[in-house]
């Protein structure tokens, strides 16, 4: 049993201190997905790896839930917190309060107009979730390869599935991704 997954069945047992004990052993490799994740992020990004880091932690280990199958399973459970915060931001960036269909105009550059990227997030979003109801796993891998930074490889590990299924899952859920949103982005401008 690795240390990570010992930690992982005290804290299920109710030892507290387990929890102090974890945050040093994950957060690097957290820093890293998180780091991975937001540089492929439009720019005008504000949300810092950092802060999606500890927001995910603080859910994980917060929450009441905390029955986790190993190391992988915690992992999937920090990629999906990771993926939940950074659509919650993106809505929050939508809200009019905050400027939803306004631009940001750089006077350096002539004018130049920067579209908010979240659009294009909450319809990935949006389809991701059509695609857990009719294929759960080839939407976690989505989740795990896109939102946490996860490689084929990894996403497999942590699922418990081939690389070749991984890879296969991968391919399908990003083509119908691609149809659902596009064809979203078709409606939208009717």
């Amino acid at each position: 049993m690795t240390q990570i997954t010992r930690i992982l069945s005290a804290m299920e047992q109710g030892n507290g201190q387990a929890t102090n004990e974890l945050l040093p052993l994950v957060y690097d490799e957290l820093r890293r997905l998180a780091t991975q994740r937001l540089s492929t992020e439009k720019p005008g990004q504000t949300l810092q790896a950092t802060a999606l880091v500890h927001e995910a932690y603080v859910r994980l280990v917060g929450s009441e839930e905390q029955n986790w199958d190993g190391r992988g399973h915690f992992f999937a459970a920090a990629a999906e917190a990771m993926r939940r915060i950074i659509i919650e931001n993106a809505r929050r960036k939508q809200r009019i309060k905050r400027g939803r269909d306004q631009h940001r105009v750089d006077l350096k550059e002539d004018l130049l107009l920067i579209g908010p990227p979240a659009e294009d997030l909450l319809a990935l979003d949006e389809a991701l979730e059509q695609l857990a109801t009719e294929d759960r796993q080839s939407a976690e891998v989505v989740k795990l390869k896109y939102f946490a930074g996860f490689t084929t490889q990894q996403a497999a590990e942590v699922l418990g599935i081939s690389v070749r299924t991984a890879y296969r899952d991968w391919e399908y859920a990003r083509t119908w991704l691609r149809l659902k949103v596009s064809d979203g982005d078709e409606k939208r401008t009717e």
